[in-house]
């Protein structure tokens, strides 16, 4: 009888290490695959932020020099003699500015609406309005452009602002995920206190609407900064172009096409404020992208 149970106590045992070997293991090898999938996407990064210092004959060796032989400040300097830095940013970050403002007033008014109003056809236009993510913006060109063009918004700002304050359907998605989360007694209370529906608004749904709300800021932010095809097409003025244009012209111009240094030095400018409120903002986008999901 003693033998058993001592036999069962060191199987017992055994099957506890090999399952604690099992778990290290796995976490080694999870924690493994995670470090090299990080360096994977780091790595192009990494290597445009060290061409952007590197001499002229060094960039784009093979195999690959990811450290500077002679490093090169100057490449920046150099860069900003060709490309209008301060004219693309001016108007880029002014574009980025105003349509994150509008994309976040808009998305939350109407996301609110179809979270919390009771109303025919809700869930069907809520249904429409995700539909227009499939028309991608190739199909919509043609006819838009005509229309800008009728009233006059071409080679203007116009285009590129004023759609964000009739709302995204992506962010309204994001927003209205996250109001759906939040708990109807709260909203009631604040009725039973005698706010109306505007103050609860804004008192009430956007206080705590904070995580999505720097969702749909980071996004916006970056898909205006980084917006490149838009101001292609409507904008003509050199002096309204932004910075996509702008770096897109600068490696175009005589005698720029094969001075890499100076445009990775030029790209690391452009990427470097994206960067920037990423990872101030990255533990709101976290957790405003996983509470958004939470409840359908």
């Amino acid at each position: 009888m003693v033998a058993s149970t001592d036999t069962a106590l060191i199987d017992q045992r055994r099957s506890d290490a090999l399952t604690r070997a099992t778990r290290i293991v796995g976490r080694i090898l999870l924690y493994g695959i995670l470090v090299f999938m990080s360096l994977w996407f780091i790595a192009p990064l990494f290597w445009m932020f060290m061409s952007s210092f590197m001499p002229l004959e060094q960039v784009g060796v093979f195999p690959v020099e990811w450290i500077p032989r002679v490093w090169q400040p100057e490449n920046y300097t150099d860069a900003l003699k060709f490309w209008k830095f301060g004219t693309t940013f001016r108007n880029t970050m002014f574009i980025t500015v105003v349509s994150l403002i509008g994309d976040i007033g808009s998305c939350t008014l109407v996301a609110y609406g179809f979270a919390r109003f009771r109303f025919p056809f809700r869930d069907t236009l809520f249904l429409i309005l995700l539909a227009t993510l499939m028309l991608p913006f190739a199909v919509r060109l043609i006819p838009v452009y005509a229309a800008y063009d009728a009233i006059g918004w071409i080679d203007t700002f116009y285009p590129l602002i004023v759609p964000n304050f009739f709302g995204n359907a992506f962010y309204i998605f994001i927003c209205r995920q996250f109001f759906l989360g939040i708990p109807q007694d709260l909203l009631d209370a604040a009725k039973i206190d005698g706010a109306s529906e505007f103050r609860i608004f804004t008192q009430v749904m956007i206080p705590l609407a904070k995580p999505a709300i720097v969702v749909i800021a980071i996004l916006s932010f970056q898909n205006s900064w980084n917006d490149f095809l838009g101001p292609l097409i409507y904008l003509k003025d050199p002096d309204l172009h932004t910075l996509a244009i702008g770096l897109y012209k600068f490696t175009s111009l005589p005698g720029q096409g094969g001075i890499y240094n100076q445009q990775m030095a030029a790209s690391v400018m452009m990427v470097v404020p994206v960067l920037i409120v990423f990872f101030l903002f990255q533990k709101q986008f976290i957790q405003g992208a996983n509470l958004s999901g939470m409840k359908g």
